[in-house]
């Protein structure tokens, strides 16, 4: 089975959940209603069972011994958070899909949109076919370099399958992209803990990306983790830059530090000391983003991860690029310029719901070898995504599926 039919009924159940009528949600709730009751009156019975006394034990005689029982059983209650535990985790999950899909509306129907119309236009797999296709493509802003490299397998696949019919290219199209952005690399979306003492992540990108902002959205989530969480002011000559992060971790119920005027590796130095002597779990370090002058950009990285390496075994866990979604082919410029002068590890994209060009996040990939690690698909906290490629690829071509 191809990824389009994978993703197609992975999530298959989510939308036929939206499509219900109301007798049908009526319909479901007395049924799950139903459910609930059984499993009430089962820990009930488990419950009454337990407190039975053993026959030919007087249960008011206190001297007497009692018989040791095996029980091999899980508790009732143990067995009632993991039923509430598995159904919280399906919401989570359906709630994260429609995130997704909400969060790409703008791409879908820009570029679904002009995919769809070009299948109708065309009832053959023609020159004139491809043509448009790779125009769309690089309008969709997934960039040059990989719709060239994307066409030569589309092509080669539609001569070895024999295909005529453009239908039998959706499937095709999709299955080529996920292949372009994995590349047979296991990609890992999630944050790497240090076990040796507090994680530290280091966030880069220029001014007006949503850098301070992305910093306070992961920590609201990593402190719903139960994570103990403190934010570190590096970006420490830009006007108002400590006081914003310090008002967000206010904000958002988290530990601060920073220093306003002060040389960011003495403020990473004294962040993380504090860290260490109250035993913080995460440390979410803002740099500055000056990319004017990247010899001194560079220089002052270095000598923060100087410092990060003298008091954390194994150093920062995560160095974090922000970069705006709107800004398309020149956030790959930043991507690229920043990479000259540091280690990124993955990469924050931010604003993916305001622009209609959403195979930027291909791009990227293709374009700077790093992951996408999350994405902002809009305002509020929960807007803020581990990015997930299945969901990604299920939001932007929904309404082919």
């Amino acid at each position: 089975m191809g990824l389009f039919n994978k993703i197609k009924n992975m999530f298959k159940s989510y939308d036929e959940e939206e499509k219900l009528v109301d007798g049908e949600q009526e319909e479901l709730k007395e049924e799950s209603a139903e459910e609930s009751e059984e499993i009430e009156e089962e820990l009930a019975e488990e419950k009454e069972i337990e407190e039975e006394p053993v026959d030919g034990l007087n249960p008011l005689a206190i001297d007497q011994e009692e018989p040791t029982l095996e029980v091999k059983e899980e508790k009732p209650e143990k067995k009632e958070k993991k039923l509430f535990k598995k159904k919280d985790k399906k919401e989570e999950e359906k709630k994260s899909v429609k995130i997704y899909e909400k969060g790409l509306t703008k791409s879908r129907q820009g570029f679904v949109s002009k995919l769809a119309n070009l299948t109708n236009k065309y009832n053959k797999v023609t020159e004139e076919y491809f043509e448009e296709l790779e125009e769309i493509l690089i309008m969709a802003d997934i960039g040059v370099n990989t719709v060239m490299d994307f066409m030569d397998r589309l092509k080669d696949r539609v001569k070895s399958e024999n295909i005529e019919d453009p239908n039998e290219l959706k499937e095709i199209i999709v299955d080529e992209l996920f292949i372009i952005y994995v590349n047979d690399e296991v990609l890992s979306n999630k944050i790497n803990y240090n076990e040796n003492g507090p994680t530290v992540i280091l966030f880069i990108g220029v001014n007006g990306v949503g850098k301070t902002t992305t910093i306070a959205k992961i920590a609201n989530k990593l402190k719903d983790e139960g994570k103990k969480v403190l934010m570190v002011g590096a970006d420490t000559f830009r006007a108002g830059a400590v006081e914003q992060l310090r008002e967000w971790s206010e904000r958002v119920g988290v530990g601060f530090f920073g220093k306003e005027g002060s040389d960011p590796a003495s403020v990473v130095y004294d962040g993380i000391t504090m860290a260490k002597e109250e035993d913080y779990d995460i440390v979410l370090i803002d740099t500055a983003g000056r990319l004017q002058n990247k010899v001194n950009l560079m220089k002052e990285l270095e000598k923060m991860n100087k410092v990060i390496d003298n008091l954390i075994e194994g150093g920062a866990s995560e160095t974090l690029l922000v970069l705006d979604a709107t800004t398309g082919q020149n956030g790959i410029s930043q991507a690229n310029a920043f990479k000259e002068i540091t280690n990124i590890t993955g990469i924050v994209l931010t604003k993916l719901d305001g622009t209609a060009k959403g195979g930027i996040v291909l791009a990227i990939k293709e374009s700077v070898g790093i992951p996408v690690k999350y994405i902002g698909l809009g305002e509020t906290k929960d807007d803020l995504q581990t990015f997930d490629i299945e969901k990604y690829i299920y939001g932007l071509f929904k309404d082919m599926m």
